[in-house]
């Protein structure tokens, strides 16, 4: 079955060629459908499609397929096209002509944007629970071991003294700005689009008002023209939201990576939270960090996926986007994923105490012993000169004392303020009543 059926079959290699893996994406839409659906035909029926007898039935068939979706037991048929036909299918197969009355006042190209953005917008907020979730993680890690020194290092080389709390604070912050995006990605995806039909509105006097209260978007796509423009735009914006988190996790991924090997041994896991090798008995892997690096390093190409895949098409819909699925949909899974296992992993995470005890950090402290100078009176040129011909000389003697007071240093992390930027941003997610 097919919604632009016309009495004539299609070549099988090129259906097959043109629907792709559309069924398997689509059920992940099947409940958007649904719920789009549900709204369509309630509107519908207060312009006069529909009757009132009708709208019930409908009503409550579609639940019922709404249940079956939640409980799994929900498929595409095999000559089927996509979700949006299998939907209709089933009303027409159980309720003979009525069923067909649905399709009234929408093409399948609002149809397929109206669920899409339901899922996006869904999944930026799942996305963002994950988050704050890690969030949360790292800022109890960060005050439960604020007074942990930790070498800090530019260029890879050391540097000046950190703190496992301003390093596990960094991230924390950071993901809070990563928020920003998620929350403009799930704004611009909360905006209806239903009743733009092929693009180009409809002579049926449909009430775009009514369908954008009744699936809780925050504000309609007005222009029609302008609605079907947001097929990629929306993933546009996901894919950016994608991007700052990955690239926020795959660089703690990193670090923790660096960390946990011997020849740095600052953190640790338990033995079952990480892997061996065949050859060497000694191995102590940790492959779950190395896998989420890995993940989302392929994860920040899907800005230029999305990109190439919409950049300079003409105006209107054309079959391109519909590749734009097998680009996103996967992706939101995999850093689903990866922010469940790096939660899970640091809450096992061991960190080594007194590391800065080992002479091998005396120089750490030399910007400090500059400062101690500065403070004593010595212009700060000639402080840094005395410091440096001490440590050419080799004759430099570390204070091992740190004074760090102001806003975001090791003795003031500021983890309260952190907390409320993310919660600002946690705040762009509110649904519209």
């Amino acid at each position: 079955m097919k919604l632009w059926d016309k009495g004539y079959d299609i070549d099988q290699l090129i259906e097959n060629f043109t629907v792709g893996n559309d069924r398997e994406l689509d059920l992940q839409l099947a409940r958007y459908d649904v719920q789009g659906t549900l709204a369509h035909i309630t509107m519908l029926e207060s312009i006069g499609l529909l009757t009132a007898d009708e709208l019930p039935v409908l009503t409550a068939e579609l639940k019922r397929i709404a249940a079956d979706i939640e409980a799994g037991n929900f498929t595409i048929e095999e000559g089927i096209e996509d979700v949006h036909s299998q939907v209709e299918h089933l009303l027409t197969q159980r309720l003979g002509a009525m069923g067909k009355k649905i399709h009234s006042g929408r093409s399948r190209n609002d149809q397929v944007l109206v669920d899409l953005k339901l899922f996006y917008r869904d999944k930026m907020s799942q996305l963002a629970h994950q988050v704050k979730l890690l969030f949360d993680r790292l800022q109890t890690l960060s005050e439960q071991h604020k007074d942990t020194l930790m070498p800090g290092y530019t260029h890879l080389q050391m540097a000046m003294p950190s703190s496992f709390g301003l390093w596990f604070g960094a991230y924390a912050e950071t993901l809070a700005d990563d928020m920003q995006l998620v929350a403009t990605a799930y704004q611009i995806a909360n905006q209806n689009p239903l009743g733009s039909a092929a693009g180009y509105g409809s002579s049926f006097p449909l009430n775009r008002t009514m369908t954008t209260r009744l699936l809780g978007f925050e504000d309609l796509h007005y222009n029609v023209v302008a609605a079907q423009m947001s097929r990629g735009k929306t993933e546009r914006a996901v894919a950016y939201a994608v991007n700052a988190v990955a690239s926020t996790l795959g660089r703690l991924a990193m670090d923790v990576c660096l960390f946990n090997s011997q020849n740095f041994a600052f953190i640790s896991f338990p033995d079952h939270l990480t892997t061996g090798s065949s050859i060497m008995p000694h191995k102590k892997n940790p492959d779950a960090f190395e896998l989420i690096r890995g993940h989302c390093n392929r994860l920040q190409s899907m800005v230029s996926e999305v990109s190439l895949l919409t950049t300079n098409l003409p105006l209107g819909y054309h079959r391109d986007l519909q590749l734009l699925k097998d680009v996103t949909f996967p992706a939101l899974e995999q850093l689903s994923k990866c922010l469940v296992v790096a939660e899970y992993m640091l809450q096992h995470i061991r960190v080594r105490e007194h590391i800065l005890d080992d002479k091998m950090y005396d120089y750490l402290f030399t910007v400090e012993d500059v400062n101690r100078l500065v403070l004593q009176g010595t212009p700060f040129r000639e402080a840094y000169q005395t410091i440096g011909h001490q440590v050419q000389e080799g004759t430099y003697q570390a204070t091992r004392s740190v004074h760090h007071t102001h806003e975001g240093s090791i003795g003031n992390l500021c983890t309260k303020e952190i907390a409320r930027k993310m919660l600002r941003a946690m705040e762009r997610f509110k649904m519209k009543d």
